[in-house]
């Protein structure tokens, strides 16, 4: 007696769903990480620019807490270590105060991006290393936004 012709493949579609399962689930934590990083590569950029306006408009440049305290808002992962906050004058010179300078750099540098997916852990993927981000913004008219009273 020979066997029916399906049931010699009955757990073929089992097998061929979880090859597509595990693919797809491949891509969609590629994705997913990809994501995360661009999104943490922005944040980053923009908690830079938030750190350089707050300094220009507060007058901040002595007290670098306050200035990571506002950055920290939008990356909470930043530290003292990662920030550099230089005030400049007009030839360039950074022995000028804050109420004496014509502008503040704000440098955020040595982030890393770490991976979530499971894939890049077995790919062996180090931490990915973020470039530098560096804002320069002129100093204003200290403690007044002519759009927000509330800024300092």
């Amino acid at each position: 007696m020979r066997a029916a012709p399906h049931s010699r493949q009955s757990g073929s579609t089992a097998v061929e769903f979880a090859l597509v399962l595990l693919l797809f689930l491949t891509f969609l934590l590629a994705v997913t990480d990809f994501g995360r990083m661009l999104y943490t590569w922005n944040a980053a950029a923009e908690a830079t620019r938030a750190g350089a306006r707050y300094a220009a408009v507060c007058d901040s440049g002595s007290n670098k807490d306050q200035v990571l305290a506002r950055m920290q808002v939008l990356m909470p992962q930043l530290t003292s270590a990662n920030l550099s906050l230089v005030w400049q004058d007009d030839l360039g010179n950074t022995t000028c105060t804050p109420s004496t300078c014509m502008g503040v750099t704000v440098t955020v540098n040595n982030l890393t991006y770490r991976w979530i997916s499971p894939i890049a852990g077995l790919a062996a993927l180090a931490p990915f290393p973020m470039p530098t981000f560096k804002t320069f913004l002129t100093r204003e008219i200290m403690r007044q936004d002519p759009n927000s009273p509330t800024i300092c």
